[in-house]
């Protein structure tokens, strides 16, 4: 079932953040273990819920099948089993703000979740549903883990939507500052956190560890394997890996430091808000100029109405197109008269100038097929019947453009993140977390948990 959620991330379209996703074959699957374990018991419970020891064997046991072909990359059992013990507190925690909020997901949105799974395996969902069950799972089990991932994905979404905006000017300052660099980077990094309101203590003991990890490496551990042992990030379990990220989309206190880097490189520790980071360079690529196509044409847009079918509006497109063409009817006139675009219509039909896809992946087809001046003949758009004629096509520079666009982007990621890290920090700050286990306790329990926990 593992191969299938991973597959399902990317087609939801959102990008969950990595502390935000489920671990697999984790709680969905407490029930069915807890059957088969009568000694089953409580290792954490969190606020008016609770963790199984049959919840986090399960969750353990599928990243240490994740790993079979690399066992030496994991950590030892007892910090492998507090890692996947804090996700899934986190993962409880966020499920029950998205319940207190209202924020539930249809079995529509889970039936299409499985939908995209299946198409990414090129199955059918029957096919999918065998497949699972094949595997040993239960498929109803598999359906809440997507109702889960997407549940907290809109959570994710609203905190974001309510607290992350961006300004021009903001986009301006970016452009001109002095530290800014176009081009991306693919980094990995080891997050050794610090609690809220830590002492000099906790904040030395960090350091060290920090430390520790940077003489492993150095000592010849791979890195991704030195991020499963030492991270404490959501990522620590995926090797620290943050992906292909623009330069601009890296928080300022790092961003000097990975521009004098060289792919290979791995940085000192660098002391962040949430912590101490080692960051390594994994690649990095220049930005390339964004030259495209773009077209210079003008429609007639015939709409179906309650005064006209589908099949009056194709025979009305045809009578028109055959005026224009035998004819050499006025185009012009014949869309002011008749073309039911709002956008268009009283231009005589003029679209201005576009990139191909701006209008619709028909009228995208069409105007790869037409010649410069030609009309095209009748065809059917998601609005209607459509006649177009190109009248022109020019190369255009919108590296600028694009620029400003990766711009907003970057400090919109940037500030969502932030966003989420100091809605889940509060989160868990303000949350009842009691972990029974001792030897799951350490780096769980919050400071504000300490007087809670028995």
């Amino acid at each position: 079932m593992k191969r299938f959620l991973a597959l399902l991330l990317p087609a939801l379209a959102l990008a969950l953040p990595a502390h935000a996703q489920l671990l697999p074959n984790a709680s969905t699957n407490a029930a069915a273990a807890g059957q088969s374990n009568s000694l089953d018991r409580i290792v954490a419970v969190v606020n008016e819920d609770v963790i199984l020891q049959s919840e986090l064997n399960n969750a353990v046991r599928s990243i240490q099948q994740q790993y079979a072909s690399q066992p030496g990359q994991l950590p030892p059992l007892d910090v492998l089993q507090k890692q996947v013990l804090d996700r899934l507190i986190l993962m409880k925690l966020q499920l029950q703000k998205a319940d207190d909020q209202g924020v539930h997901v249809s079995d529509a949105q889970v039936d299409q979740a499985v939908a995209q799974v299946a198409q990414q395996n090129k199955m059918s969902a029957d096919q999918l549903r065998s497949e699972v069950q094949r595997s040993g799972e239960d498929f109803a089990a598999f359906r809440q883990q997507l109702a889960d991932q997407l549940t907290v994905q809109q959570l994710h979404q609203g905190v974001v939507h309510d607290s992350v905006s961006v300004t021009d000017s903001e986009i301006d300052n970016l452009l001109a500052s002095p530290s800014y660099k176009a081009g991306e980077v693919h980094l990995a990094h080891i997050q050794i956190s610090i609690p809220g309101g830590a002492d000099a203590a906790a904040i030395q003991a960090a350091a060290t560890k920090a430390e520790q990890a940077i003489n492993a490496i150095k000592g010849g551990m791979d890195f991704n394997a030195a991020a499963i042992r030492f991270s404490d990030a959501a990522d620590a379990l995926d090797g620290g890996d943050l992906g292909w990220r623009r330069m601009d989309e890296i928080p300022p206190a790092f961003a000097d430091t990975v521009a004098n880097m060289k792919s290979g490189d791995v940085s000192s520790a660098l002391r962040g808000p949430t912590g101490f980071h080692i960051l390594k360079l994994v690649g990095q690529r220049e930005p390339s100029k964004q030259i495209v196509t773009e077209y210079h044409a003008r429609q007639i847009l015939l709409k179906p109405s309650e005064l006209m079918t589908p099949e009056q509006a194709q025979q009305k497109a045809q009578e028109l197109y055959d005026q224009i063409v035998n004819k050499h009817a006025d185009f012009a006139k014949l869309a002011k008269d008749n073309s039911k675009d709002d956008t268009s219509a009283n231009l005589g039909g003029d679209m201005g100038w576009f990139a191909q896809q701006a209008w619709g992946s028909a009228v995208a087809q069409q105007l790869g097929q037409l010649k410069e001046n030609q009309v095209s003949q009748p065809f059917q758009t998601s609005d209607g019947w459509d006649i177009l004629q190109l009248l022109g096509t020019r190369k255009s520079d919108l590296t600028t453009q694009m620029e400003r666009d990766q711009a907003r982007q970057a400090i919109g990621n940037r500030k969502a993140e932030q966003a989420y890290d100091d809605f889940l920090r509060d989160l868990r700050a303000n949350a009842y977390i009691d972990v029974l286990v001792p030897t799951l306790r350490d780096d769980v329990n919050t400071p504000a948990d300490a007087g809670k926990a028995s």
